[in-house]
């Protein structure tokens, strides 16, 4: 770890511990980019979680594609402790304008008042929130073709990790994100699992075991600087593992999967 962090590295590691720990092994002149996105991506998940309503959380997203064109197109900064930095990085040419809209534009998934109607539609929104994140990130590290393709079916991986481990805090938020017809064959509804959470556990453990297999088989091959975007996917494999078996996923990182991403980043695969 850096001995002093920046501002945005600190609100990284506070915010998104995870993505923190991989960020460590980008290279020291991406790091603050890469952190400053990691910031970003958390903006943008919050968006809907701070709102009180639908409406509400899309304009908030509105506000950050809006710092996001403006940076593009050479205006001032907004004063906030994201936008700043993303601005930075935008005009320095670091963060791909347009990967950060797609961002913004993935989230709006989750203002939907009838939540994510079908396993098509919930892949997709994976594809483009965590998928999307893993290739603005591995484009900033230097990936580009096909190592782009597969690093957004890493992240992919880790957002239905994230999704589904998240089932018992989102339904606190009085919000659900699994797919309705999955919800409807197990004969629950969104409603159901936001009153008793632990009736998804079928449901849960189904979606993680189908997305295993497939993290399983995915071989993201980024050059190597660029191994940090394709980090998460260790995460992603050991949590799909523990929820298709139907163990808790522990609040904070024990330190056989903080070593399992320090291999990962040493030997430079995953």
């Amino acid at each position: 770890m850096p001995s002093t962090l920046s501002p945005i590295g600190a609100f990284a590691r506070a915010h998104d511990p995870d993505r923190f720990l991989c960020a460590l092994f980008a290279p020291p002149d991406r790091r603050e980019a890469l952190f400053t996105l990691i910031a970003y991506n958390h903006e943008l998940a919050r968006a809907r979680e701070a709102a009180r309503t639908p409406m509400i959380a899309l304009i908030r997203l509105q506000w950050w594609r809006d710092a996001v064109e403006e940076a593009a197109t050479g205006k001032p900064p907004r004063r906030h402790e994201v936008a700043e930095p993303l601005h930075a990085a935008i005009a320095a040419g670091l963060l791909d304008p347009p990967d950060l809209q797609a961002m913004a534009d993935a989230r709006e998934a989750e203002a939907e008042e009838e939540g994510i109607p079908t396993e098509s539609a919930f892949a997709a929104y994976l594809r483009a929130s965590a998928g999307g994140f893993a290739v603005a990130a591995g484009r900033l590290l230097g990936a580009a073709g096909p190592a782009l393709a597969a690093l957004q079916e890493a992240g992919a991986a880790y957002g239905l990790a994230g999704i589904l481990r998240s089932t018992v805090s989102l339904a606190g938020q009085g919000r659900c994100l699994l797919p309705a017809d999955r919800l409807a064959a197990a004969g629950l509804s969104a409603e159901a699992v936001i009153a008793e959470p632990a009736t998804a556990a079928p449901v849960i453990a189904g979606l993680a075991g189908q997305g295993l297999d497939r993290a399983r088989s995915l071989r993201p091959r980024p050059p190597r600087g660029a191994i940090a975007a394709a980090l998460p996917l260790v995460l992603a494999r050991r949590d799909l593992r523990r929820l298709a078996r139907g163990r808790p996923i522990p609040p904070t990182r024990g330190l056989s999967d903080r070593l399992a991403v320090t291999a990962g980043g040493l030997l430079g695969r995953v």
